[in-house]
């Protein structure tokens, strides 16, 4: 069994904000050693074409669970993306069940490297992504307002 260690949510993140009325409110998870993931069926009110996930959210959910992996060890070593290639392999119909993963590569310093798939019920990878990781600057760090990014584990019932 994969251990389920819960990664937090912020308010307002397009991805995983828990108060963003237009969001797509995902949890995630990781397994304290190289993976992120979520399990996640994205509303048809973020379609593009009839029945299939636009593929600007296709990218926002790689970014995110991509991203995470610099968070397994530490929930607040925050990276950002520096470069990201999608690959859209399939189309993503949605109200489906996707499997969605983000994948250490490599991890040295302020930098990293990282990948990512969403996963279709039948196996089938439907898209995939690598991206460049850095640290988010000292000084953007240092000025945020911790309290207002609402940066925590959601408590379970």
């Amino acid at each position: 069994m994969t251990l389920r260690n819960r990664q937090p949510n912020s308010d307002y993140c397009f991805v995983c904000g828990r108060k963003n009325p237009n969001g797509l409110y995902m949890s995630f998870y990781d397994n304290g050693e190289n993976e992120v993931f979520s399990e996640y069926k994205v509303s048809e009110v973020f379609q593009g074409y009839p029945g299939v996930v636009h593929g600007g959210v296709v990218a926002a959910m790689l970014d995110e669970v991509v991203a995470r992996v610099s968070m397994i060890d530490d929930h607040h070593h925050f990276m950002m993306s520096v470069r990201m290639e999608v690959k859209y392999r399939h189309p993503i119909p949605t109200e489906t069940p996707l499997y969605i993963v983000g994948r250490i590569v490599r991890m040295r310093g302020r930098l990293g490297k990282a990948v990512g798939e969403i996963v279709l019920p039948d196996g089938l990878v439907a898209a995939e992504s690598a991206m460049t990781l850095a640290d988010v600057p000292d000084e953007i760090i240092a000025n945020a307002d911790v309290d207002a990014l609402g940066w925590r584990i959601d408590q379970l019932p």
